[in-house]
This record gives structure tokens, sequence and C-alpha cells, in this order.
């Protein structure tokens, strides 16, 4: 038996068990007020005070990145100049149930308290169970994705085709190479009953998600990766994209993206 203190990494006490991805659009006029309060704000007392959250980090999609992303005709952003914002929250394995419980509770305290911010939209904000990490050998394990900082990051929401299992769609996943330091997969879970009502329901269906992060310059490696993604799922007979995304880091403490977002 290996004994405690010594280092051993082979077995993850810490270890991902869900994760919060919510996609919002700021109100035209009200980009730098609304960057303010989630960084300032709601990213602490959301989500990152919160007893099991491991870590947290924001994308934005600035004007160039949207104009990468594919279908233009989707259900999980439908207008393509919004879905500018999106928060990403790690939860610890074994903890989720409690940590979701808390969640709303505390996302109602905030309502009733005026802590909200009102000229905002949420487009796709959903529970997710972790599935599979897409991990390099000696790379960036799926728990620490967002602490790395990767400068961007690739929002993928796919289905699979009739007769697919999900178990096809990770061994599809992990035989396909693309220029990130890590992959990681979910499935959705559905929001409490209770939880707050500007938050669209949505039991995700049989969709999954990824996030990768990817350390070089995305913009200029996209048509060859992750342009190419959606299409290649379908030839090989596995899933159809129903919506990918590019963002980048924002520079936090700054308003620096919130005059290009549109």
């Amino acid at each position: 038996m290996q004994e405690l203190g010594s280092g051993t990494t082979e077995h993850r006490p810490i270890a991902l068990g869900g994760a919060l991805i919510t996609m919002v659009e700021p109100r035209r006029g009200h980009e730098v007020a609304y960057n303010r309060w989630y960084e300032r704000d709601h990213y602490f007392a959301g989500c990152m005070i919160g007893a099991w959250t491991i870590q947290g980090g924001r994308y934005v999609a600035t004007k160039d990145l949207k104009a990468l992303r594919y279908p233009v005709d989707n259900d999980v952003c439908p207008d393509p100049n919004s879905g500018s914002y999106v928060a990403i929250y790690w939860i610890l394995d074994g903890k989720f149930t409690e940590w979701m419980k808390w969640g709303v509770a505390q996302v109602r305290w905030l309502h009733e308290n005026g802590r909200m911010f009102l000229e905002r939209d949420h487009i796709h904000t959903v529970m997710y169970e972790h599935r599979a990490s897409l991990e390099l050998p000696d790379g960036v394990p799926a728990e620490l994705a967002l602490d790395h900082r990767s400068p961007y990051a690739v929002l993928f929401i796919g289905e699979p085709l009739p007769g697919v299992s999900l178990e096809q769609v990770d061994t599809f996943l992990k035989s396909h190479e693309l220029p990130a330091v890590v992959g990681v997969e979910f499935t959705p879970i559905p929001l409490a009953g209770d939880a707050p009502s500007d938050v669209p329901r949505s039991d995700g269906g049989n969709r999954f998600t990824v996030l990768w992060f990817v350390d070089g310059d995305l913009p200029a490696l996209w048509a060859d990766s992750f342009a190419r993604l959606g299409a290649a799922m379908e030839a090989a007979g596995i899933a159809k994209a129903a919506f990918c995304s590019p963002f980048r880091a924002t520079v936090v403490g700054t308003d620096t993206y919130t005059d290009q977002l549109w």
C-alpha cells in the first residue's frame, strides 16, 4: 500500500466530476458593466466561493472568432453575433449533487439581495457530468485545464448519429489528433426545477460536449483542425456538429475585448 504523503500521482484524489458551462450575452451598451460585474462579483459569489469548486475560467468570443463558428444555423446559439462570453467551472468528483444544490440556493440568494445583472441573456447554461479526458502523455491533466490558462478554448457540442453510442464517440475523439493541450468531454445534466427562471431549461438530449484548451495560435490553426472536425465526425459516421466555436481567454482585471464583441 502506498503511504500517505508519498507524493504519488498515479491515483487522482482530486478528480473532475462535472462542470458548469455558461455562455452569456451582455446587452449592447452594457458590455463593460457586465464584464466588471461578472469578474469582480458573480464569478466568485455565484460559483468560486462554493465548496467543491476546484477551478474556474472565463473566455470571450470576439467578432473575428464568431466568424469561425459552425454550423451557422444551430439551436445552441441561433444568433451568430451572440454568445460572447463563456464561464467554466470544474466541480470535484463525488460532490456534484451537493454543489448543484448549493448553487441554486446561492443564486436565489443573490437575486433576493440585488446582486444580479439584468442586462444580459443566457444563451447556453448547462450543468455537465464529466465523461472522459482527452489528455496527452505526461501532458496537462483535465483537472488542471483551467488553471493552465491556455489563451484559447474551443467549445464543441455534438449529437451522435443514429445507432452510435457515446463509447464510439469517445473512441473517435481519443483517436482524432487536434492541436490542443487537453480536451475534456461531458454529457449534460438537467437543471434543478427550482433553478432561477432566467436560465433556459434544456435536458441536452443525447448530445455530448467537449472543451479543448489550445496554447497555440488558434485562429491560424483553425482551418486545418477544428474547422474540419464536424465534417470528419460525420464522414466517419459518428456524430453531427450542433455547435463549434473558438474563444480566447479574457484579460482578468481589464475591459479588454469588450469593444470587439460585434
